[in-house]
């Protein structure tokens, strides 16, 4: 028999409280706690529902006798999603995939689904019913798979499914739209998407199964739910993106069985997701006539180079007080950038509106791109493009020097790749790299005035 009792649990952050209050002394939140009932019960077995085995109980051991064994994967077939986990999805893991809604969440883990060969695939969802999954799949036109879908909400059903497929692989759409009846709560509160995360866990090492969850996101770009779901889950990947625009990034934020400088790009297409696996040629504008305010990028992004282009627009305020614009790359950084150009190199932009966008939809976070945010800036300013072969990468410091950036060889590998006659890159990474090994012409600079007197003469 089951005792119940009644908590208020904070929405925001999973604390609880005995009565209710108006502000959350953990998170500082107001009016986020909620009544929640909680079911305990009387018998002390902590089993997975449905009657799976326990945890084999081992003893403690010294460090050194633990034989280490190396990690069993299973091939996704998506080199792309195989490179953000780390060389392919683990045997027992559990990995949580978060994004905003319609971002592509659904239609990723569903083709990588329907992609994988000789592997059972069970795949419960919680949004959407068979006739949907079976219409997206159609969409997505991939050949036939050992795919089973169902539509559930219940986690008791989901381990009656379970138990009756005897899946390779099991995914769940979404963690919060799942309930158990353990918990009187509603589904997607604290409560429910702890209790299902944790049993969803338990049962992936127990029996050696790789789970796949699909979370949502909340107003802040978080996954929704406790923080306590993040840090129980072996992987968490975010799928981001602007929905206006084709291209996707998957990167991962936390993965205990590899890196978290890995990112996969894929374009978004009417029949599903095609895998980027060179992005520079597609974030660089094809058009060969010489524009002003156009300059080229040499990024890292994790630890994958792409180049991108940054497009800037300089023009006189319309209305006495000058605009600060800026889609892609962040606006107080773009501020001091201004700042800086005007106060070392005599440009004045006070008085002028300026905007900058990074082309493909993408927002970048690099500091080695500042260099070629202000020769956009200047190059629109000034009405002088800058050469299309000339690409460049350095961050720009307060006092106007090119301080060194991250990861330099691979930023000129990128660009002598393409096709780039030159790259502008600080004179402090000089000493990284070997001349001798790369064609492109390599132009050392110290101050922001050094690189403008190359582009602009």
């Amino acid at each position: 028999m089951a005792k119940s009792k009644s908590v208020f649990v904070c929405q925001n952050c999973g604390a609880e409280s005995a009565k209710w209050i108006g502000k959350c002394p953990a998170c500082g939140e107001w009016n986020t706690y909620a009544e929640e009932i909680v079911h305990k019960e009387t018998t002390n077995s902590t089993k997975v529902p449905h009657g799976f085995s326990d945890v084999v109980k081992q003893k403690p051991q010294l460090i050194k006798d633990v034989a280490i064994t190396a990690e069993k994967r299973i091939d996704t077939t998506s080199s792309e999603f195989n490179r953000v986990l780390g060389g392919g999805l683990v045997e027992g893991s559990l990995v949580l995939i978060g994004g905003e809604p319609g971002i592509g969440k659904s239609t990723l883990v569903l083709q990588v689904a329907l992609r994988m060969k000789n592997k059972r695939i069970l795949y419960a969802s919680g949004e959407e019913s068979a006739s949907q999954l079976k219409m997206r799949s159609e969409r997505i036109q991939e050949a036939e798979s050992e795919c089973y879908i169902v539509s559930e909400t219940s986690l008791e059903q989901i381990f009656t499914h379970i138990r009756n497929v005897q899946p390779d692989v099991v995914i769940v759409d979404s963690i919060q739209t799942i309930s158990t009846e353990c918990i009187d709560s509603s589904p997607g509160s604290i409560t429910q998407v702890r209790e299902c995360a944790v049993a969803l866990l338990r049962f992936a090492k127990e029996t050696n199964i790789p789970v796949i969850l699909i979370g949502h996101i909340n107003k802040d770009g978080n996954i929704a739910g406790p923080k306590v779901l993040e840090h129980i889950v072996d992987a968490v990947l975010q799928f981001e993106g602007d929905r206006h625009y084709m291209y996707r990034i998957l990167r991962a934020n936390k993965n205990r069985f590899g890196s978290t400088d890995e990112l996969a790009i894929f374009e978004m297409r009417q029949n599903g997701l095609r895998e980027v696996s060179n992005p520079s040629e597609l974030l660089l504008s094809q058009n060969q006539n010489d524009l002003s305010g156009m300059a080229v990028a040499a990024s890292i992004e994790g630890i994958r180079p792409f180049l991108i282009e940054i497009q800037s627009l300089v023009s006189t305020a319309a209305y006495g007080t000058p605009q600060r614009s800026s889609t892609g790359f962040d606006s107080r950084r773009l501020n001091m950038l201004l700042a800086v150009i005007e106060k070392r190199a005599g440009f004045k932009l006070a008085q002028k509106d300026v905007f900058i966008n990074i082309a493909g939809g993408l927002r970048v976070n690099d500091p080695g791109i500042d260099i070629a945010v202000l020769a956009a800036v200047l190059s629109s300013n000034l009405d002088m493009a800058i050469n299309k072969n000339i690409c460049m990468a350095g961050e720009v410091g307060l006092s106007g020097e090119i301080r060194p950036v991250a990861r330099i060889e691979q930023r000129i590998g990128e660009a002598e790749k393409l096709g780039f006659k030159k790259i502008i890159i600080p004179n402090y990474n000089e000493k990284l790299y070997k001349t001798n090994n790369y064609k492109i012409e390599i132009q050392p600079v110290r101050r922001i005035e050094e690189a403008f007197r190359i582009l602009f003469g």
